[in-house]
């Protein structure tokens, strides 16, 4: 297939294309910047320039595909308070790339989150459908959940439609997400910290693991499939507070959730929800089975801990 990729040389799309290639796709990967385009090209896919505001471009891309995978998201707005204006560009993006494929039965497949999907308990594959699926949520976040919910209603109009939903942590050698994070605030704090007990989990895929089911999506998911790239349903995060504490030789202690927010700064709320997730409906449906290490067993290599310093 000649499938086309947002985010190609993104965290994940950076495993999602030698996936495909691998499997003798033909890649076309987005790139805005000349060191994305030398990253694409060296992993041997083709390179359109553009941004995710170019939807002309994106139309014209996707309607020469034959699969598109989304997996772009403007974190540099979101991540300076504006999520909001990442979440309505994000929609805008995703509609034209429906409009390119729609009445073609070809792959629309976008990148999604499990969290706040199903608070309080395990989430599933069923979860997150519905008008009232999001109502729970604010903003940005509830925009983002009703961009996945629109994007399975392609199905209606013939794009085979599917969403694969993250857990907040992907893993892998060089990852410098919320795991990244809480070893630079362990190092910075000089304890490893965890939120009350440490008991609510975190469920969690490595990322090679993540790129396969993009791959199986792409190539056969039924129309309208919620997946879940999920490993690990429930990691708790004292384990991980261990894990770091024993790396850095740090004392492992218990941060008061009224202390949380001087103690973690931003990553607080996230790291106080209980967000355990099911993968067991996408491993039925697709015969998806996880490869690489879980998160305990990623962390304990080591490659989380070398002194970014040195």
């Amino acid at each position: 297939m000649r499938v086309f990729v947002t985010g190609a040389s993104g965290w994940i799309g950076s495993a999602v294309v030698p996936e495909l290639i691998g499997a003798g796709h033909q890649v076309t990967g987005l790139a805005r910047s000349d060191t994305s385009a030398a990253a694409l090209t060296a992993a041997g896919a083709q390179v359109h320039r553009g941004t995710l505001d170019d939807l002309d471009g994106l139309r014209r891309a996707a309607a020469a595909s034959d699969g598109v995978i989304h997996l772009a998201f403007n974190h540099g707005i979101a991540f300076t308070g504006n999520f909001q204006g990442a979440a309505d560009e994000d929609r805008r993006a995703v509609e034209t790339l429906g409009e390119a494929l729609a009445g073609s039965d070809r792959p629309l497949v976008i990148a999604s989150g499990v969290l706040g999907l199903a608070p309080g308990r395990v989430a599933t594959e069923r979860d997150g459908h519905g008008q009232d699926s999001a109502a729970h949520m604010s903003g940005g976040p509830r925009d983002r959940q009703a961009t996945a919910q629109m994007t399975l209603s392609l199905a209606s109009r013939d794009v085979r439609s599917s969403v694969v939903r993250l857990p907040p942590t992907t893993h892998g050698q060089g990852d410098n997400g919320f795991m990244a994070a809480l070893v630079g605030i362990a190092r910075d704090k000089g304890v490893s910290g965890y939120i009350g007990d440490g008991s609510n989990r975190w469920p969690a895929v490595h990322r090679l693991d993540a790129a396969h089911l993009f791959r199986l999506a792409l190539e056969k998911a039924p129309a309208g499939s919620a997946l879940h790239a999920i490993a690990d349903e429930g990691v708790p995060i004292h384990a991980i507070a261990e894990v770091i504490g024993r790396h850095l030789n740090l004392p492992v202690v218990s941060i008061s959730r009224e202390d949380a927010g001087e103690h973690f700064g931003w990553l607080a709320a996230l790291l106080a929800g209980d967000s355990p997730a099911s993968s067991a409906l996408t491993r039925e449906l697709l015969g998806w089975q996880p490869s690489h290490p879980g998160l305990i067993d990623d962390l304990g290599k080591g490659h989380y801990f070398r002194d970014p310093s040195a």
